[in-house]
């Protein structure tokens, strides 16, 4: 049997059709390399896993019974993965070119490779904002002031990098966005997988801050490109988008920071909740206002 050289892993809960387009683009595009392509199917009740195991059946399916999380989904694909790279992919992605022979053959060129992103796109082909810097104490600060937001706040080294320019040029950042997580089965196996603690929102952040407090570098590429329908498992999340970033921002700290770090980003993230229920009570978003109240319960 051949080597293989990358195992792509998606994790699907009811995303049939999206899953679908998927591992078609998968199949369409990828060429040159060896590789398996691991579907863990969460409990769908869509036909998601009936549709791969008659449509693809080159795919390695493991369905769950019931929904187990995105983390524990993840790392039931890579025990089962083979590959010498392996493929972090959300169901709603879709490859427009070669990504997966380029991201193998960037990945050996880097020094002290722990982690790759590539360039996410909308479906519009804009820029998605997609990495970004760990969130210690002064980018919660930026985050939640809005400074990170202004012209040249990626300067700042923001939790989250919202500036198009920033993505024209390779770079070392610290996180990558769990959308399409590009790693090395070696590295997983020395720092463990996802955590499994956290259902869903921030396993990126927290995965990534592994990596490189064993050593690793984190990188960003533009020089290949997925792209990335998001919110196409859930829907419109806002709410739970929100909720699941206060909570994984607070385990983070509750994780990797101490009592005095954790008290002051709790105060932090209260300071932004509030901002945000007033500028977006003014401007009439009240679902949205409402949201952040919910929040400010979290935090």
């Amino acid at each position: 049997m051949d080597k293989i050289d990358l195992s792509v892993i998606i994790v699907n809960w009811n995303t049939k059709k999206l899953l679908q387009n998927c591992l078609i683009s998968i199949y369409r595009f990828t060429k040159h390399i060896n590789f398996e392509v691991i579907v863990v199917d969460n409990g769908s009740k869509d036909g998601s896993a009936e549709m791969v195991s008659k449509k693809f059946p080159q795919v390695k399916l493991i369905p769950n019974r019931d929904n187990f999380g995105f983390t524990k989904a993840n790392n039931q694909g890579i025990k089962a993965a083979i590959g010498e790279y392996i493929l972090l992919l959300n169901s709603d992605t879709y490859l427009i070119e070669n990504s997966l022979k380029k991201l193998v053959e960037y990945a050996k060129s880097l020094n002290n490779f722990g982690a790759l992103a590539p360039l996410l796109l909308n479906e519009d082909r804009s820029t998605q904002q997609s990495v970004g810097f760990f969130p210690h104490l002064p980018q919660i600060f930026w985050w939640m002031s809005f400074i990170d937001d202004l012209p040249g706040g990626s300067i700042l080294r923001p939790y989250h990098v919202d500036h198009n320019s920033f993505y024209k040029h390779e770079r070392q950042v610290d996180w990558i966005t769990g959308a399409a997580f590009f790693t090395a089965k070696e590295v997983i196996q020395k720092i463990g997988g996802l955590d499994e603690k956290i259902f869903m929102y921030g396993e990126d952040v927290e995965l990534s801050y592994r990596i490189k407090k064993a050593g690793y570098n984190v990188y960003f590429s533009p020089q290949t490109k997925i792209v990335h329908i998001a919110r196409g498992s859930s829907g419109k999340i806002t709410k739970n988008a929100i909720l699941g970033e206060y909570k994984s921002t607070i385990y983070f700290y509750q994780k990797h920071k101490s009592p005095f770090s954790l008290q002051m980003v709790k105060i932090l993230l209260k300071i932004g909740a509030l901002a945000r229920i007033l500028i977006f009570s003014i401007l009439g978003r009240k679902e949205t206002a409402k949201f952040y109240v919910e929040a400010l319960k979290v935090a």
